[in-house]
């Protein structure tokens, strides 16, 4: 008897050290750098942190051993800061993973101190081909759209349709510079020409100068390369103008559905854009969106559908890889084909970008709508390999040519 009770003594010993052992391992610790405040709120903001969390809720809330937390912060929209956050957030609270870092000026700087901290960092929200082409690093992914593809997959449909004269609108920093230039290449390869452009500052409230030289161009199509707040109140203000109907086309380059739901259909409807996620597409959108809804109590953007799909590809790679390194956790990231509401066969290719499908939608007339939030119709279904740039034009210092 006495032999028996020393060993289930040790036994719980033994079990009681595991667990303790257990305990002691410190949290996977993944940061979203977002615009919580600003322009860029709806697209990103608390819905993006939302996003990540129901990641990490779905996924057991652990991973090799360790407790899942997601941490979050707000960049105010300016570069430094973004550098900053991120530097403090592997430097000082141990963070594996960056994500979202929504605006392109953000992520530029945010990226460069991934990068030389050997950490992964996942964009979501920022859109400029820099991040896959001069700015790419070994373990950077640019996840959900980028300006080549929605230039691609916009403007050519545009242009195809007979609106072959373009003036653009254009945010004055690198995503909006980048999606002028992108969109721009598409118009002259495909016939078509431009006219002219203008530069406003991010978040301005008043684009009255701007329309006027934008009307006065007597363009087909005004494109608007900006985003968020500055593509609403753009829309908003040359219908104001009555630019739409004197006959001129305005092309929101990048545009959410958020968007599309703070102009209102009846401003909004006929326009052309290209999403790389819309809450209802098919059954597995519906399904997530409605448990975001009930979160958020708004459909999810396709930044905050993606935020949800790369944390969720990112803990799998880990669990896989049996590790939280860098080299390890992205190599079975780029091998392991993207299944999921997001995305059907999506890869991470070597510059990093991940490539899927992207959709044309127009915007539905208020007839059409079954009631708030059913805003898009499908007209076409892009290949991503179609969509995105090839990898053979890619300026990825990490691809071999």
């Amino acid at each position: 008897m006495k032999r028996i009770l020393t060993g289930v003594f040790a036994c719980a010993l033994a079990m009681s050290a595991t667990s303790a052992l257990a305990q002691a391992k410190p949290p996977l610790k993944l940061g979203g750098i977002l615009d919580m405040s600003s322009l860029y709120a709806d697209i990103t903001g608390a819905g993006s942190e939302t996003a990540a969390k129901m990641a990490a809720e779905d996924f057991g809330g652990e991973v090799l051993g360790r407790k899942i937390e997601i941490i979050a912060a707000d960049h105010l929209n300016k570069a430094d800061l973004a550098a900053n956050i991120a530097r403090d957030m592997i430097d000082n609270q141990g963070v594996e993973m960056i994500w979202d870092v929504a605006a392109s000026a953000t992520a530029l700087a945010a990226g460069e101190i991934a990068k030389a901290r050997g950490k992964i960092v996942i964009f979501n929200g920022p859109g400029s081909i820099r991040l896959s082409n001069e700015a790419c690093g070994p373990y950077t992914v640019h996840y959900v759209f980028d300006t080549f593809a929605q230039a691609n997959v916009t403007g050519l449909a545009a242009v195809k349709s007979g609106l072959d004269s373009w003036f653009f609108l254009t945010a004055d920093y690198a995503f909006g510079q980048d999606l002028e230039k992108d969109t721009a290449n598409v118009v002259v390869k495909t016939g078509g020409k431009v006219l002219g452009n203008v530069r406003h500052p991010l978040n301005t409230s008043d684009f009255s100068s701007f329309l006027l030289q934008a009307q006065a161009s007597k363009a087909k199509v005004i494109g608007l390369a900006n985003a968020g707040g500055d593509t609403v109140n753009a829309i908003k203000q040359a219908a104001e103008f009555g630019i739409m109907k004197g006959g001129q086309k305005v092309s929101p380059l990048l545009a959410f559905v958020t968007d599309i739901d703070s102009i209102g259909l009846e401003t909004a409807q006929g326009l052309l854009l290209a999403e790389a996620f819309y809450w209802d597409l098919n059954d597995d959108t519906r399904a997530f969106s409605k448990r975001f809804m009930a979160r958020m109590k708004r459909v999810p953007t396709s930044a905050q559908a993606g935020v949800y799909s790369s944390v969720t590809h990112y803990l799998q790679a880990v669990k896989a890889a049996g590790t939280t390194d860098s080299a390890a956790v992205m190599k079975v990231m780029k091998e392991t084909p993207i299944n999921d509401m997001f995305a059907k066969q999506g890869r991470i290719r070597d510059d990093g970008r991940m490539v899927h499908d992207m959709y044309l939608f127009e915007v539905k007339k208020p007839s059409e709508s079954k009631g708030r939030w059913d805003d898009y119709k499908l007209l076409a279904t892009v290949p991503g390999n179609e969509a995105f740039q090839p990898l053979e034009a890619s300026r990825c210092p990490l691809v071999k040519k």
